[in-house]
């Protein structure tokens, strides 16, 4: 049992640690503190290097929730909507979140296990020492790419997944192709599209610092590093979820939307 608290006050102070470094990283990129090469380099870590995977897991989350959704559809006399609702659902959800989750299993950890290395094996401490600020150096970077590369990618995703979900559509239960596109075109608002967008760019910076702040704060030599990783995700994970009710709650709340009557 104490044990338990222990680990949860140590979490907590970590996570207080991270809402200050996002704080401290906000400021220094106001005063334009920006390591352009370094920023460029995490950019195609986190871009390029994430875009199979990312474009793979859309595929199929696009496939199976149009299997799931267009036998409903079809035995209601929907089967015009299919189309409409799997990119509704994509846009608003799925692609957003799924991407952000691919992001913080896979460049997440790597920011804390590359940023605990460097901080048990006292780079940072010997960056301090020739006047080198870790924030600018590493942080920054890092959040830039996160922010400037998760809303392409789940762009891109968004795309991948109505292409997935219309193979099955096609060819597993007889819809058009033209009937599939045009209830997409007709359901989906301009807003679903922006409401993704900033989705993607809070679920990026919010990766990008949790994993930088748990490589920061990591102790205990190659052991601390291990835990920070892990830890490092399994918060990411947890503030991508809780955040998402709330960016939910305040693009979506109310009555009223894309599924109106007559459609």
């Amino acid at each position: 049992m104490t044990t338990s608290k222990s680990s949860i006050g140590t979490w907590s102070q970590r996570l207080l640690a991270a809402i200050f470094l996002g704080g401290q990283a906000i400021v220094h990129l106001l005063r334009g503190k920006i390591h352009w090469r370094n920023t460029r380099e995490q950019m195609a870590a986190v871009g390029p290097d994430s875009l199979f995977i990312a474009l793979l897991t859309a595929v199929f989350v696009g496939a199976v929730f149009t299997i799931q959704v267009a036998r409903e559809f079809i035995n209601f006399g929907a089967g015009n909507l299919v189309g409409g609702v799997l990119a509704v659902a994509l846009t608003r959800e799925l692609s957003p979140v799924l991407t952000a989750v691919i992001l913080a299993g896979r460049v997440g950890s790597a920011f804390a296990a590359e940023i605990g290395t460097m901080r048990v094996t006292e780079q940072i401490d010997a960056m301090l020492m020739l006047k080198t600020d870790p924030i600018d150096y590493l942080v920054i970077p890092r959040l830039l790419a996160c922010f400037l590369m998760l809303p392409i990618l789940t762009l891109l995703s968004l795309v991948t997944g109505m292409l997935g979900g219309l193979i099955i559509a096609t060819n597993m239960y007889g819809i058009s192709d033209t009937v599939f596109l045009d209830s997409a075109r007709n359901l989906l608002e301009i807003w679903d599209i922006c409401s993704a967008m900033i989705k993607a760019c809070c679920f990026g910076v919010l990766i990008a610092v949790i994993g930088c702040s748990w490589g920061l704060t990591t102790t205990g030599g190659a052991k601390g590093v291990g835990q920070s990783t892990t830890t490092a995700v399994v918060t990411a994970l947890l503030i991508i979820f809780v955040s998402n009710f709330f960016l939910s709650w305040v693009m979506f709340q109310g009555t009223g939307g894309a599924f109106q009557p007559g459609i």
